[in-house]
């Protein structure tokens, strides 16, 4: 990657982990309780963003370099597997094992569904 790839991705990184932030905040303030609904939306939603921007290399000739920045370096810092993981085991250890099921099979699962989804939309395009 050259210099200014570099800065490109170290941007949008910049931009991703605070948005990370802010968007598990807003929605786990907004929904509650003690499941991790947060980190749930954070991740679903990255999902749907990086399949929409795999549809758009895939189908629409996006290069690597953008793909690597936006990919990697902007919904690699939004996008949070340490926090889905800790907060699974959190859940398990304080007894919410129903949920701590529910975090990791959901997150999985709707994940992948967004993924899909959004592949099938920049197809679409």
């Amino acid at each position: 990657m050259t210099g200014p790839g570099w800065a490109a991705f170290l941007v949008a990184a910049g931009i991703g982990a605070p948005l990370r932030y802010l968007v598990d905040g807003w929605a786990q303030d907004r929904i509650g309780g003690t499941f991790p609904w947060g980190t749930f939306v954070v991740n679903v939603s990255g999902c749907l963003l990086l399949g929409i921007l795999t549809g758009l290399g895939l189908y629409h000739g996006l290069g690597a370099g953008p793909r690597t920045v936006l990919g990697t370096g902007g919904l690699g810092a939004y996008t949070t597997f340490s926090s889905l993981t800790y907060e699974t085991v959190r859940l398990a250890e304080e007894g919410e094992t129903g949920s701590a099921l529910r975090n990791a099979g959901a997150s999985l699962l709707v994940g992948l569904m967004a993924a899909g989804a959004g592949l099938a939309l920049a197809a679409a395009l």
